[in-house]
């Protein structure tokens, strides 16, 4: 049913979809780290009032309201605003790129890498019930996605998990510190469930790559040396995850 969609309805479908869950997503990034009940009704962060349907409407509403609450003219916060349209944008690349089902779970594999890539970036917390939901999702309808059988998405999850907690493991050892979070290994083997073994070194040069631009690009901008510094490796684990999906056939081919 999913392939029967002309591309401008499943594009545009996927987009509203993006940004319902996008408002779901902002919510759990917001609320999950502070021990904040994912199930209350929103509320505004200035008077605390309860919002309505028509506050909630994702993008839109903030854009009739010019990002404030209705009562008291506080500011919304706009990370709000920023993870729906990012979130939108996944549904819509995903569709615009690889149209039918084999799209339709590249949007659902950004959707749920997105709150990964976000709480490590705010808090450099990867949450293992997360990269549970990730690596479940992947052994069970990911196949179609590069065409990976179950062994190889199998042998990516056991591969990238051990490999990284390697690599943890050796630089524990030879630093006598920790240069990787716990959750690092674990997203990889949950990304492994999902691209298959034969994808993970592309997935791990990308992520490697930008983890090092983006130290190199803010080493002016703190006080500790570069090697003390703690870089958000699952943020970069995550976008890489979900750009191999679209480079793989093409340097495989």
């Amino acid at each position: 049913m999913l392939d029967a969609l002309p591309m401008g309805a499943g594009v545009g479908i996927a987009a509203l979809v993006g940004l319902v869950l996008g408002s779901f997503i902002a919510t759990l990034v917001l609320r999950w780290p502070d021990g904040r009940s994912l199930l209350g009704r929103s509320q505004c962060d200035g008077c605390g009032r309860a919002l309505g349907v028509l506050d909630l409407v994702p993008l839109v509403s903030a854009l009739v309201q010019r990002g404030r609450c209705r009562r008291c003219g506080a500011a919304i916060d706009p990370f709000h605003m920023q993870v729906e349209l990012a979130s939108g944008l996944i549904g819509a690349l995903a569709l615009s790129i690889m149209p039918g089902l084999a799209g339709w779970l590249w949007a659902l594999f950004g959707w749920l890498l997105l709150p990964l890539a976000l709480l490590d970036a705010r808090h450099m917390w990867l949450p293992d019930r997360l990269s549970a939901v990730l690596a479940i999702a992947g052994l069970l309808l990911a196949g179609p996605l590069l065409d990976t059988g179950l062994i190889d998405r199998w042998i990516g999850a056991l591969a990238g998990g051990v490999l990284l907690a390697l690599v943890a493991l050796a630089y524990r050892r030879g630093r006598g510190q920790d240069g990787m979070g716990g959750g690092d290994p674990k997203l990889v083997a949950a990304i492994g469930c999902w691209i298959g073994w034969q994808a993970l070194p592309l997935m791990l040069l990308l992520a490697s790559a930008g983890g090092m631009a983006w130290a190199l690009v803010t080493q002016g901008k703190g006080d500790r040396p570069l090697s003390m510094r703690a870089i958000p490796f699952g943020t970069f684990l995550a976008i890489a995850a979900w750009a191999t999906v679209p480079l793989w056939p093409l340097l495989a081919g």
